[in-house]
C-alpha cells in the first residue's frame, strides 16, 4: 500500500504556468493554464523622428542713416535690398515724402520691413501755435480773405523744363535729380528739344532718336507717363519718359552716364 504522504513544494511568486484540475467522476481533466506575467507585449521598434530643417530665418530689419551723395538707388544696391529702390521707397515713402530723390543726411530708413511713421508731435505743436496766432477779425471789419495759392509756372526753357519734369516724377515715385537730367541732356542733344538722330542703328530701322533726351518711339510709348503730352518732342515728356525708362532699367537716370 503506498505510503500517503504530503509533499510541500516551494511557492514560486513568478509562476507562469499551473495546472487546473477539474473532477468529472473519478478522472481528473488537466488543463493548462497561461498565468499573466509582469512582462508587456513587445513594442514595435521606435520609428525614427523625421527631423524637420527649419526655415531660415529672415534677415531682421535695420536701420541706415542717410549721408550725403546718397541717392536710393545706392541705398538699395549697397544694401542688397530685393526689389531695388522702389521697394526701399514704399517701405520709406511716408517719411521720404512725395519725392523720392530728396533725401537728406541724417534721414533714417528701414531696410527690409516697412518703416514706421515719424513722430509729427513737433510739428502739430508748431501748427497749433500757427492758428493761435492768427489775426483776429477787427470788431466790424470781416477776417482777410485767404488768397489761394498761384499754380506753380515754369520758364520755357531747359531749366524750367527739367523743374516741371522733376515735379511729376516726384508725383509718380520716379527719382532722379537736376544735376542727372541736365548731364544727360548736354550729352545727348545738347538741349536741343527738336535734335533727331538719322544716322544710327535706330534711324535704319525706322525709330529714329528724338528730343532732349533721344528716346526711341517704343520706349516713349512704352514709358509715357499719363498727364504729360503724348509727342517725342515735348521736353517735359520726353525728359519724364526718358527717366522712367532709366529708373526701370538703371535705378535712376542720375546713374546714366553713356548711351542707354
Amino acid at each position: 500500500m503506498p505510503a500517503i504522504g504530503k509533499h510541500r513544494r516551494n511557492r514560486s511568486r513568478r509562476l507562469t504556468r499551473g495546472l487546473l484540475m477539474a473532477g468529472t467522476g473519478g478522472a481528473a481533466l488537466v488543463l493548462p493554464v497561461i498565468a499573466a506575467t509582469s512582462a508587456s507585449a513587445a513594442q514595435p521598434a521606435a520609428a525614427k523622428a523625421a527631423v524637420t530643417a527649419p526655415a531660415p530665418a529672415e534677415k531682421a530689419a535695420k536701420t541706415y542713416t542717410v549721408v550725403a551723395g546718397d541717392t536710393l538707388s545706392k541705398i538699395a544696391e549697397k544694401q542688397s535690398v530685393s526689389g531695388g529702390w522702389k521697394k526701399l521707397y514704399n517701405d520709406n515713402r511716408r517719411n521720404i515724402g512725395a519725392d523720392p530723390s530728396l533725401i537728406r543726411p541724417g534721414l533714417q530708413l528701414t531696410i527690409g520691413a516697412k518703416a514706421a511713421p515719424a513722430d509729427r508731435t513737433a510739428d502739430t505743436a508748431r501748427a497749433d501755435r500757427s492758428e493761435k496766432r492768427a489775426v483776429p477779425a477787427v470788431a466790424g471789419k470781416s477776417a482777410p480773405a485767404v488768397k489761394p495759392a498761384a499754380a506753380k509756372t515754369y520758364a520755357d526753357n531747359l531749366d524750367g523744363w527739367i523743374r516741371e519734369s522733376l515735379d511729376i516724377m516726384a508725383k509718380h515715385g520716379i527719382p532722379g535729380s537736376y544735376e542727372g537730367i541736365h548731364r544727360n541732356v548736354m550729352r545727348e542733344s545738347s538741349g536741343n528739344p527738336l535734335a533727331i538722330n538719322n544716322w544710327d542703328i535706330n534711324a535704319v530701322n525706322g525709330v529714329p532718336s528724338k528730343g532732349l533726351l533721344q528716346v526711341i518711339k517704343p520706349t516713349f510709348d512704352a514709358y509715357h507717363v499719363e498727364g504729360t503730352a503724348n509727342d517725342q518732342y515735348d521736353p517735359v515728356a520726353n525728359i519724364v519718359a526718358a527717366c522712367n525708362y532709366a529708373a526701370d532699367r538703371y535705378g535712376s537716370i542720375d546713374n546714366v552716364n553713356g548711351p542707354y
